[in-house]
């Protein structure tokens, strides 16, 4: 079974760019995935239960705007109480993750991969179809694993709505 394609769903440096899986909003169930950490170790929606996951989705953290978003998100992360994880999901591969978590100072943020199924990346509708990345994207789930917020950047190569997102959370807690 394919994937939906959802043509022109983003723009990806002002050309319109085709993502694969379904629009994930507010209020939907989330959907289950299976991502890797820095360790290999897999990570599902079930790891972390019962807490609120702010979930952050970068093409690469080795661009600006997703450096800028991850550290930024991290400083955010130090003000959240323990109910609350973080998690940047990209399809960087966990070595290259670890590596950018180190030198850019990352502790309160977990980086996670998706470069092995993509799955979350199809299952939350955020895979580039010709790049095979994911779209930038902020998803907050509650402990119920309900999407409590959810955007997907217009265009991918711009920031989201960082107080959008920490309100969604502090709703929670």
């Amino acid at each position: 079974m394919s994937a939906v394609e959802r043509e022109g769903a983003v723009l990806f440096k002002g050309n319109p760019a085709t993502l694969l899986g379904p629009d994930v909003k507010a209020g939907d169930a989330a959907p289950d995935f299976k991502v890797v950490d820095n360790g290999l170790q897999p990570v599902t929606l079930a790891t972390d239960a019962g807490k609120v996951r702010l979930i952050t989705v970068v093409p690469s953290l080795d661009t600006p705007v997703c450096d800028t978003m991850t550290r930024r998100f991290n400083l955010d992360a130090a003000n959240l109480p323990d109910s609350v994880v973080v998690y940047t999901i990209s399809v960087d591969l966990p070595f290259a993750q670890k590596r950018w978590c180190g030198s850019a100072g990352i502790d309160k943020v977990q980086t996670l991969s998706d470069y092995q199924e993509r799955s979350f990346g199809l299952n939350y509708g955020l895979l580039l179809k010709d790049l095979k990345l994911l779209a930038r994207a902020v998803y907050v789930i509650d402990q119920n694993d309900k999407v409590a917020y959810a955007e997907v950047c217009s265009e991918v190569t711009a920031e989201p709505d960082y107080t959008a997102a920490l309100e969604a959370v502090k709703k929670l807690v």
